[in-house]
C-alpha cells in the first residue's frame, strides 16, 4: 500500500521531464537556474560525468571539471527543477562506472576516448 503511494508520486515527479541519454564518462553543459534576489539567470557549468547514483526521481550524477586549477565537482539531481538543460558535449569511451580516479590525474592524463556513435 505505502509503496504503491510512492511510485505514484514517483511517476508524477517524473512526468513530463525531458533528459538527453548520458553516461559516465560523457563530456556536459548543465544549464543551473540562479536565483539572486528577485533575478533569476542561467548559469553553466561544463564538466566531465564521473558517477551516476540513484534510481527514480532520486537519480543524481557528479560532474568534474578544472577550474583556475583547481577541481571543482557539484552533484546535480537529474530530475532538479533547478536544472534548465543538460547538453551532451561529447561522448566519452570508458570501462569503468565510477571516475574517481580522474581526481588524481591532470592534464593529458585526464582525458577521455571519444566514443564513436553508431
Amino acid at each position: 500500500m505505502v509503496s504503491q503511494v510512492i511510485d505514484k508520486i514517483n511517476a508524477e515527479q517524473l512526468e513530463g521531464r525531458e533528459v538527453p541519454p548520458f553516461r559516465v564518462g560523457d563530456t556536459v553543459c548543465v544549464h543551473v537556474r540562479i536565483r539572486e534576489g528577485e533575478k533569476e539567470r542561467i548559469q553553466n557549468f561544463t564538466g566531465t560525468v564521473i558517477a551516476r547514483d540513484g534510481a527514480g526521481s532520486n537519480e543524481t550524477f557528479t560532474v568534474r571539471r578544472i577550474s583556475h586549477g583547481v577541481g571543482v565537482e557539484r552533484v546535480f539531481p537529474v530530475y532538479s527543477p533547478h536544472l534548465a538543460q543538460i547538453e551532451v558535449e561529447r561522448e566519452g569511451k570508458v570501462k569503468r562506472a565510477k571516475l574517481y580516479f580522474l581526481r588524481s590525474l591532470t592534464g593529458r592524463k585526464a582525458r577521455m576516448k571519444i566514443r564513436s556513435r553508431r
